[in-house]
This record gives structure tokens, sequence and C-alpha cells, in this order.
């Protein structure tokens, strides 16, 4: 089911209806599971007990994230994306919602959809923007739909990503994840590193395999595997 299908098209000015709110909020409670809703409870007690919500929040944004040095693996989540279109679905694991979103001008991208203040769900919105953002209800939390960066509200930190790509016959496919912040070819190198060095080296990764580290590339030179991870050799 799509992050799209959830809303109805912008009959209203964002934020302009309470009944739209409304159902922003009932949609995003639909999604935030109970296990969850146990993961906020355990966390806020937790911050709360060492002097705060910020650390609680703090504890929250590698939701997600794999085993250390190992890359999840790659799930096809789509059979293809128009301009506009967007995808919910779970990734790396049953339990990690994630949104993948074409752009109005073909950008493809993804991120996990889950709010990096209280891991509320995060909504895709066309509706709102200039192109789209994501958006979380709970405490009116907004994402760049093309950066996943804060623009308003309480979230202390920008969405992890979730690397996605577009096979050649237009399937779109997760294949790999981020941190809050980290670049796709730094947490795509976290993740290969220890689990596939071959293709780490492949697409420029330092330090890969006894410090041994992967030929240097000319200045301004980026690897055209790293611009496209999912590209097959």
């Amino acid at each position: 089911m799509s992050v799209t299908e959830q809303q109805p098209g912008a009959e209203h000015p964002a934020g302009g209806d309470p009944r739209e709110a409304l159902q922003d909020r009932i949609a995003a409670d639909s999604l935030t599971t109970r296990r969850d809703y146990l993961r906020i409870v355990t966390t806020v007690s937790g911050g709360l007990a060492v002097g705060g919500i910020g650390v609680a929040a703090g504890m929250l944004h590698r939701h997600g994230d794999g085993e250390e040095g190992r890359a999840p693996e790659a799930k096809r989540v789509a059979g293809g994306l128009q301009p506009g279109e967007s995808i919910a679905f779970r990734y790396p694991g049953e339990e990690d919602r994630a949104v993948a979103v074409r752009l109005d001008d073909g950008t493809l991208v993804g991120y996990s959809a889950v709010c990096t203040h209280l891991a509320c769900a995060v909504l895709w919105r066309k509706d709102r923007g200039t192109e789209g953002e994501l958006y979380c209800p709970c405490h009116e939390g907004v994402f760049d739909a093309r950066s996943g960066e804060v623009t308003a509200g309480p979230p202390p930190r920008g969405l992890p990503k979730v690397v996605v790509i577009e096979q050649d016959d237009g399937s779109i496919w997760a294949v790999g994840t981020t941190r809050s912040g980290e670049s796709i070819e730094a947490g795509l190198c976290r993740q290969l590193g220890g689990d596939r060095p071959d293709l780490a080296s492949r697409i420029g990764c330092p330090d890969i395999g006894n410090g041994a580290e992967a030929p240097p590339r000319a200045a301004g030179e980026t690897s055209a595997t790293a611009k496209n991870p999912g590209r097959r050799a």
C-alpha cells in the first residue's frame, strides 16, 4: 500500500482543515505498531531518568539500522514509480517502515518512515510544500522531500535514508540504509566493509580488507557504482 494512497488529494490548503489534520493523525497512528509504542515508552522512560526527553530522542536515530558490517538483503519494493508517486514498504526488517518517492523531476529518494522525534509514522504528502513533504502529524514534524532534513517541528535530526535504485526494467529496489546525516556512499561502505569487501572496494570505500585501501581515484572522479550502487557489473 503506498503512502500516497493513505491520504486523499489536496482538497484544502495544507494544515487548514481540522478534518485533514485528524485524518493524518489517524493514518500515522494506524502505521505506528504496538512494538513502536513500547519502544517509545521504554526509550522515553530511560531518557527521563538520565536528564530529559532530548536524550531519549537521540536514541532513536538508528532505528532500522542493520547489523554493523553487514549489508541488508536487497528487496524489490515496486514494479515502478511515476513522478509524484510513492510506495510504503518495510526495510531492512519487517518492523522497519520506509518510503520511496519519485519526485516530479524524476529523482528517486528513499527514507525511513519513522520520525526521529518520538518514532511516530512519517507520511508522504504530495500536496504540501513546493515538491511534497514528509510529514509527521503527531507533533508537526516536517522533513524535506529531497534531502530528508528537518524543515519544521521538533525532530532533532533528519530521516535516515534508504538507498533505492531503479533497474533496467523499471523496478524499484531497496539495497541499503544510512544513519541520520550520513551520505549514501558512507552508509554503503559501513555496511559492505565486513560483508562484501570486494564490492566495497569497487565503490571506493577506504580501509577495506586488513587496512588495504582501494586504488585512489583522480581528483573529482566519482565511482560509477557509487552513483548507482545497484547497477550490475
